[in-house]
C-alpha cells in the first residue's frame, strides 16, 4: 500500500511572495485536467496588470495604459496547440507552441531558453503543459533557473507525471518567499488541492495567495473526454480597483 497523499498549500498561504506560480492537476471526479497560473506585483508597475481572455488564449494586460511597461511582463500566460494546452510565466509560452506546431516537445522548446534577464533576482522560467495527445505523461511542469544565483550557470529541471492523481496538482512558483534578492524556488513541485468546480477553486487558490501582493490569477479546466476548456479569471486591479472576475465556458 502506498503512502497518502497530503497537500502542502500552506506553503504557498505562509510566504509573503512566491511571485508568479503554476499549480497542474487533476479534478478529484477525474473528468477533467487542471491548470491554475497567478502573478503578483510588489512595484506599481508591477500592480498595474490584469489578465484578459482573447480567443481562448490568456494574455497580461495593463490597467494605467499611461504606466512604462517591462517587456517581460507582457506575454501570454495560457495557449494551446490543438490537443496540448500550455501555460508559462513568459513568452516561453510561444516557444513551447512553435516547437509543439512543428513536431517538437516540451523539453525541446525549454532547451532553447533560459530564467528570465532581470538582475539580480534572474527570475526562474516556469512552465507546464498538459496534452491529451501525449499518452506517455498526464502533465509536465520545467524550472529553468540558475545555480546559486550565478546567471553563468543555468539548471534546468524538469518534472513529468506519468500518471494524474484525481483531487490534486503540483506546483512550482519562482520564489520561495520575499527577499532582495529574491530567493528562487527550490526543490521538487509542491503537492496542492483541487476541487470539481471551476469558481471554487478560482476562490481557493486566490484566498491562499498573500493579499497585499497578488494580483491576477487564472483558472483552466479541461475537459479529458471532449478537450472543451472553461476558464475563470480573478483580477485585483482594474474597474477602478474594484477588481473583475471573468468565467469563459
Amino acid at each position: 500500500m502506498g503512502n497518502a497523499i497530503e497537500s502542502k498549500t500552506s506553503v504557498l498561504r505562509e510566504s509573503a511572495y512566491p511571485g508568479r506560480g503554476i499549480v497542474i492537476g487533476q479534478t478529484p471526479n477525474g473528468k477533467a485536467m487542471i491548470q491554475v497560473y497567478w502573478i503578483m506585483g510588489r512595484s506599481p508597475s508591477s500592480r498595474n496588470r490584469v489578465f484578459v481572455e482573447e480567443n481562448g488564449s490568456v494574455k497580461t494586460d495593463t490597467v494605467d495604459k499611461s504606466v512604462p511597461v517591462d517587456p517581460l511582463t507582457m506575454y501570454y500566460p495560457a495557449k494551446s496547440v490543438g490537443n496540448c494546452h500550455i501555460v508559462t510565466n513568459g513568452d516561453q509560452t510561444d516557444t513551447i507552441c512553435e516547437s509543439i506546431q512543428s513536431g517538437g516537445s516540451f523539453e525541446a522548446a525549454l532547451n532553447a531558453r533560459t530564467f528570465e534577464p532581470d538582475a539580480p533576482n534572474y527570475t526562474p522560467r516556469i512552465s507546464g503543459a498538459v496534452n491529451l495527445d501525449d499518452a506517455a505523461h498526464a502533465y509536465q511542469l520545467c524550472a529553468l533557473k540558475t545555480v546559486a544565483g550565478n546567471p553563468d550557470w543555468c539548471t534546468r529541471q524538469y518534472f513529468a507525471y506519468e500518471t494524474a492523481i484525481p483531487g490534486f496538482g503540483h506546483c512550482i512558483t519562482t520564489y520561495s518567499d520575499d527577499g532582495d534578492p529574491l530567493p528562487s524556488f527550490e526543490g521538487e513541485p509542491i503537492v496542492v488541492e483541487l476541487f470539481d468546480d471551476l469558481g471554487e477553486t478560482c476562490r481557493f487558490y486566490w484566498e491562499v495567495l498573500n493579499d497585499d501582493n497578488k494580483v491576477s490569477l487564472l483558472v483552466k479546466f479541461i475537459d479529458l473526454a471532449t478537450n472543451e476548456t472553461s476558464l475563470e479569471i480573478a483580477n485585483k486591479y482594474g474597474e477602478e480597483d474594484g477588481g473583475t472576475t471573468d468565467k469563459h465556458r
